[in-house]
């Protein structure tokens, strides 16, 4: 806790931003850290609870009133030990979690949560600028040799815990830099890969080795995926012989598609068609093209975050309009507390991105595209009515006579994930599957089908948090580690 009438005293305080109109001009992060100062009031709001919801309310399970305590009294080095010895990458999540401790805090029942995240982001950022974050190397090797497939947050994460235990870690990343969709999905101006490229050199000192532009699966087979920058084959039976086991932490790459007539249009991309060359030219690569939204009015069809990465580059692209679409009907503003209370609330969330320029609607269904000489010139849509059926479940119904245009030059979809790229990996190695197309494992082992794969992350739950991706790398090492030594220090 920090003090136990801080949260009388004090005022939750959110981090500033740099104004809209600056913000707009570049690709930079605008959110501003909370000074030590002011990281400190926000720590003395952490209330003797006596029971800390917020630590159940988030997947690594962060000692959070511990560290707001020490951030509270300025013990700003023990804090960042505290803070780590949970998650391995809290300047991830300290920029793009969404926070669910915070819908946990005690305080959010009938006042402001402690703004934990904000505390996070000042913890960490304090540590590299004082140089207290380096290598861990271990103190003896194992012997032990572990591929890791994917270098994003979920195998970061597995890779250096088993590297601080010793063992010989290699990780495979089919794209020509590491960090997976944090590198390509998440624009910068949300993290910018400076971020990556420390914790990627700390682990290099740590023992992790790198391979990058590698696409683990039978030679000969299709190039699938978000991204794909691969350059050269490995084949699946490579590393079977050649490590001792192999943790798959890819992504869930197979994007969410719109059947409708007009699909093949120019002009009608996924997300993740856009987003990652944006984020590609930010570090400086040259394209021969680029989808770019430049003087075109913007459709976004998708509310979730990736949506929201789609508003906010299209505004720095200089789109003449964004607008965005939602299938669902409007979530309210404010969540009854008392009946969402701790669990993640359904409510509207009102992204840095769309405070940027974007017009929202919801209930809306896609009808069809049309174009002229072959590409998109509008959307046409129409509302939806959402009912309760006869078993209780939401149904939607389009409502008469409710079909509308609008002009679109560039529509992006972002409706989600639905499974990993079976195609490749997967159907050479031959794991299980589960009834919606992911790698059947269970949370006490992370054991596959085969004898010497695991997996993690989004491959496995699919789609979801970076938060959720640290925890299962983490949890996964720690399976991989009792497996191959007979047991592990790592903790859970």
């Amino acid at each position: 806790m920090g003090k136990p009438t801080g949260f009388l005293e004090h005022e939750r305080v959110s981090e500033a931003s740099v104004p809209v109109d600056n913000r707009l001009k570049n690709y930079k992060e605008f959110v501003i850290t909370h000074s030590d100062e002011e990281a400190s009031r926000q720590g003395a709001r952490c209330m003797d609870c006596g029971i800390p919801f917020c630590q159940s309310g988030c997947p690594v399970n962060n000692i959070i009133p511990d560290w707001n305590d020490l951030v509270y009294r300025k013990n700003w080095q023990s804090a960042l030990q505290t803070l780590h010895s949970t998650n391995n990458f809290p300047e991830f999540t300290g920029r793009i979690c969404p926070a669910p401790c915070e819908a946990s805090c005690t305080l959010n029942i009938n006042d402001s949560a402690v703004a934990i995240k904000s505390i996070e982001h000042a913890i960490v950022d304090k540590g590299w600028n004082q140089g207290w974050i380096v290598p861990q190397a271990p103190a003896r090797k194992t012997g032990k040799r572990v591929a890791v497939v994917g270098s994003g947050p979920a195998g970061l994460a597995c890779a250096q815990q088993l590297a601080r235990v010793g063992h010989d870690v290699v990780v495979f990343e089919k794209n020509d830099r590491v960090g997976g969709l944090l590198r390509y999905g998440i624009p910068d101006f949300k993290m910018e890969k400076n971020h990556i490229d420390r914790r990627v050199s700390q682990m290099e000192q740590e023992g992790v080795e790198f391979r990058t532009s590698v696409c683990v699966g039978a030679p000969g087979e299709p190039i699938v995926g978000v991204n794909n920058l691969s350059q050269k084959f490995v084949a699946q039976d490579e590393l079977l012989k050649e490590f001792d086991a192999i943790a798959l932490t890819g992504g869930s790459e197979v994007p969410r598609d719109l059947t409708v007539d007009g699909r093949t249009l120019n002009g009608v991309h996924f997300a993740m068609e856009f987003l990652p060359q944006q984020n590609r030219v930010v570090a400086g690569d040259k394209l021969d093209s680029q989808i770019l939204a430049t003087g075109k009015h913007v459709v976004v069809i998708g509310g979730g975050d990736t949506g929201s990465d789609c508003v906010g580059t299209s505004n720095r692209q200089g789109a003449a309009s964004v607008t965005q679409f939602e299938l669902m009907p409007m979530p309210p503003e404010q969540e009854n507390r008392p009946l969402t209370w701790p669990d993640w609330p359904i409510k509207l969330r009102t992204s840095s991105s769309h405070e940027e320029g974007c017009s929202r609607d919801w209930s809306v269904t896609t009808k069809r595209f049309e174009g002229e000489e072959g590409r998109v010139t509008k959307l046409i849509a129409a509302r939806l009515e959402w009912q309760k059926g006869n078993d209780g479940r939401m149904q939607m119904r389009e409502m008469p006579n409710s079909e509308f245009e609008l002009k679109a030059d560039l529509v992006l979809f972002a409706m989600g994930f639905v499974n990993p790229v079976r195609e490749g990996l997967l159907a050479s190695l031959d794991v299980k599957l589960d009834g919606r197309g992911n790698v059947d494992a269970n949370t006490e082992d992370y054991k596959t089908s085969h004898d010497k794969v695991f997996v993690a992350g989004d491959m496995r739950r699919g789609q979801s948090l970076v938060v959720w991706a640290i925890r299962e790398g983490r949890q996964c090492a720690r399976s991989i580690d009792e497996v191959l030594m007979g047991q592990s220090e790592l903790p859970r």
